[in-house]
């Protein structure tokens, strides 16, 4: 997909476009439902002539084996994209281009984006603010799509407040505010040595994962992933106001999900004194382990088997 962004008026086609694009979807993901959401969704908002659409699944490793399908409609195949737990696929039409972001059902995301949708059909001076900010994106960042998106970011928040939204979702660093998030993380917990790992951030075998709660980044987690199907807990944090609420273990969790539909079998860690009865509770246990970085840690080494997705 190109670079260049433009936004144009509404076109009364987008509606049918999209029917018509959905019979294709649900017959190829076997989705349970399938919703049309973002700008082309939203009558009489000015938009980039992209579709973007919500298919509901059961599985999304069910998802993985349809990749073949996809591509045969034309689709490229994107994988999560930078959002954990969802599947990515773009395609170029005639007419529109498709962006498909597959959840599985009851995903918080999806009720996300249909109440943003639903909000800014009902609200007509918050869409006209919306529509005036998309155009002036537009013409500030012609050539640059990640700049336009990432320029509405503050706004799509704002609305999201006003929506009610509650839900979690993990991402991939990618804002401003998740980078600035990250780093002050990192900071607290290497407090008095440099940071070792300030080059894995560039690094394809280092995940860095920004936790979000009610649309408030709440937690960081750094994963190491090894050739052999094992993968190094580096840091795992929830920001001290926000503790012994069941964040914590909550987010480890979806976390070991996420190295399972990997396909990583086990999850390594060192833990502190301090943290050794949290990762106990969570199943970890003695486990030693070959650190590939050799950075000396005089911690525990734990190690957790990692429960094969359904």
């Amino acid at each position: 997909m190109t670079n260049f962004v433009e936004v144009i008026k509404a076109n009364h086609e987008w509606p049918s476009l999209f029917e018509m694009e959905a019979l294709h979807l649900k017959k190829a993901l076997n989705c349970l439902e399938i919703h049309h959401i973002g700008s082309t969704a939203i009558p009489n908002l000015a938009a980039k002539p992209i579709l973007d659409m919500i298919p509901v699944v059961d599985s999304l490793l069910e998802v993985d084996l349809k990749a073949s399908e996809m591509e045969r409609l034309g689709y490229k195949v994107m994988g999560e994209h930078g959002i954990a737990f969802r599947r990515f696929f773009q395609k170029k039409g005639l007419k529109a281009s498709y962006n498909i972001h597959v959840y599985e059902k009851g995903h918080p995301e999806i009720d996300r984006h249909l109440k943003f949708r639903d909000w800014m059909r009902e609200n007509e001076n918050d869409r006209k603010a919306y529509e005036e900010l998309k155009i002036s994106l537009a013409q500030k960042y012609p050539n640059d799509l990640l700049k336009y998106c990432l320029g509405k970011d503050d706004f799509v928040l704002e609305i999201d407040k006003k929506t009610g939204y509650s839900g979690w979702k993990i991402v991939k660093a990618l804002t401003h505010r998740e980078w600035a998030s990250l780093n002050a993380f990192r900071s607290s917990f290497y407090k008095s040595d440099p940071d070792p790992f300030l080059w894995t951030f560039i690094h394809r075998d280092h995940i860095h994962f920004i936790f979000y709660k009610d649309l408030e980044i709440i937690g960081y987690a750094h994963l190491h992933l090894l050739s052999d199907n094992k993968a190094i807990l580096r840091l795992l944090t929830i920001a001290e106001r926000f503790q012994n609420r069941g964040h914590g273990s909550f987010f480890l969790k979806q976390c070991e999900k996420w190295l399972a539909m990997q396909h990583f079998n086990t999850l390594h860690l060192f833990a502190s004194p301090l943290a050794l009865p949290f990762f106990s509770k969570a199943g970890y246990e003695p486990m030693s382990f070959v650190d590939p970085e050799a950075y000396e840690n005089i911690d525990l080494s734990l190690g957790k088997i990692l429960s094969k997705p359904e």
